[in-house]
């Protein structure tokens, strides 16, 4: 395990493992470019990394340690600028190679459209692929001022290639009427919480999840640098109880998305997307 104040900055803390030896893959995919109102979520990942060495690679809440792992940091991608296709394309031939590799993506956006990326990637692998979903939007429009690709309309494509009964979103209070409306009819949403989730995961089975953590689920109390903060979020507790959770299931990838730096004067942010980050990477290890 690599630990050198050289890697400051350039690597999550506790993942200087080898792309050889690890299992989980961190990649940074610096993309906002559908951003509907504040910017800046292409800086979360070099930010991330920068500011995890505030934070210790052990976990109290879990008695594991980051350095107890193998994981790989592998850097950002480096993703066309204005060409939404393609850098969406970028983003699939990565996890597809990673897949190839058998080594499970972790990524950091970005905004939420880089999960549509990952997900075209791993789909194919997986065709019986559920998405498991935090966020404080439904992401459900079919298209967002006549544009089909957008953070606003993700779980939309999303859906457009796994179909009815494989998404489940928690803690959503924020969308339009015909989002909410198409949604009863396709998708699993329980609105403002985590409620039921212990009992849809208990359905799963083996089946493989996606796990897909829109940071702005949380309240803007607990993390205010985001793109579209909504009031009336979960807490840190709430979310770390659902992370939890979800550390049953056969977990294929995650993301972590909607970090905006910029909008995170005090850092306070940022902290939180570490430590949410290292949870993740030792509850699904």
């Amino acid at each position: 395990m690599l630990n050198n104040s050289s890697f400051y900055k350039h690597t999550f803390i506790g993942c200087g493992a080898s792309y050889e030896e690890t299992d989980f893959v961190i990649f940074g995919a610096p993309f906002d470019s559908t951003a509907s109102f504040r910017p800046g979520a292409r800086f979360a990942s070099q930010t991330m990394r920068a500011e995890s060495y505030g934070i210790e690679t052990y976990s109290p809440y879990q008695d594991k340690d980051l350095e107890d792992l193998v994981v790989c940091d592998a850097g950002d991608l480096e993703l066309t600028i204005g060409d939404v296709e393609m850098a969406l394309s970028q983003i699939e031939s990565f996890a597809a190679q990673l897949l190839s590799d058998r080594k499970r993506p972790a990524m950091i956006g970005g905004e939420h459209l880089v999960t549509l990326g990952a997900v075209r990637s791993i789909c194919k692998q997986y065709p019986d692929l559920h998405i498991v979903h935090f966020d404080a939007h439904a992401d459900l429009r079919d298209d967002y001022l006549g544009a089909k690709l957008s953070h606003a309309t993700v779980m939309r494509r999303v859906w457009d290639l796994l179909g009815d009964g494989h998404i489940f979103q928690f803690g959503v209070r924020s969308g339009d009427r015909c989002e909410f409306e198409w949604g009863n009819g396709h998708v699993h949403t329980q609105k403002f919480d985590f409620g039921g989730l212990e009992s849809v995961i208990s359905n799963f089975g083996t089946a493989p999840v996606y796990f897909s953590l829109d940071l702005d689920v949380l309240d803007p109390s607990v993390l205010p640098g985001t793109g579209t903060p909504e009031a009336g979020g979960v807490s840190f507790i709430e979310i770390m109880g659902a992370i939890k959770l979800l550390s049953r299931l056969n977990i294929v990838g995650f993301d972590m998305v909607e970090l905006s730096p910029p909008y995170d004067s005090s850092g306070i942010s940022t902290a939180t997307a570490c430590k949410l980050l290292r949870e993740c990477l030792l509850y699904f290890s």
